[in-house]
């Protein structure tokens, strides 16, 4: 069976480019032109992947709002930002709402479908080896604690639940298996089951950072090592 791309772009010029390009791959291709089509279209005919810009039809955060919906449906749909948003507030807004990327149009046609079977990959790979629960990492140094379930994908530090999206809790949980280490950002990826651009594993960090900092204004424990990856800090 054909797997189907959601695709959700305002400019009717683009919206057929890339229909027409991913369906010369074999894609089953629905064209939502609109936040309202989008959302209707989306609950009726769940789609095995979508894409999606940002601004439509002069709603500046449409596609956040897409997101979010998204997200309250189901936690493991591949959703892609494509977009001409290149401002990394925009990504790191993204990102926080669990999509799985962020591509600005700019790309060649050969590097999106090259994060999109990436991203299909990664959904089969999880459906078929699911995260053990029997192990949970736990973290202690001295009074500060970071904890994670994963069986339901949560991590508390201090006792208190950190909101992260299902692949930063992945990002962090691989960044916590070795404290003081530094990690690479393929490690990283590979913890995440992504294969995403590195930029985007810096917006994922600074997502997770902020999270904690919701709930702890003076965490300080992710540092980043320039040019090498990063490192959990233990106290």
């Amino acid at each position: 069976m054909k797997r189907c791309i959601a695709l959700v772009e305002d400019d009717e010029v683009i919206l057929e480019n890339y229909a027409d390009f991913l369906s010369g791959l074999g894609f089953h291709v629905d064209r939502y032109p609109s936040k309202v089509t989008a959302l209707r279209g989306l609950r009726e005919r769940p789609p095995d992947l979508v894409l999606l810009d940002i601004s439509l039809n002069g709603e500046r955060d449409a596609g956040f709002v897409i997101c979010a919906q998204i997200r309250r449906l189901t936690p493991l749909l591949p959703v892609i930002f494509l977009t001409s948003h290149e401002a990394e507030v925009d990504k790191v807004s993204g990102l926080r709402l669990d999509a799985d990327d962020y591509i600005t149009k700019d790309v060649s046609l050969d590097y999106l479908i090259v994060r999109i079977e990436a991203l299909f990959r990664r959904l089969d790979a999880y459906s078929t080896t699911r995260v053990s629960n029997a192990d949970p990492i736990a973290l202690t140094d001295g009074v500060a604690e970071i904890a994670f379930d994963t069986q339901r994908s949560t991590v508390t530090w201090r006792a208190q639940p950190v909101d992260v999206t299902l692949t930063q809790f992945w990002i962090l949980q691989e960044l916590c298996r070795s404290p003081g280490r530094v990690r690479s950002t393929n490690e990283l990826m590979r913890g995440a089951r992504l294969t995403v651009a590195p930029n985007t594993i810096a917006a994922h960090i600074g997502a997770i950072r902020a999270a904690f900092t919701e709930i702890d204004h003076g965490f300080d424990r992710i540092r980043t090592e320039r040019g090498r990856g990063y490192r959990w800090i233990p106290g």
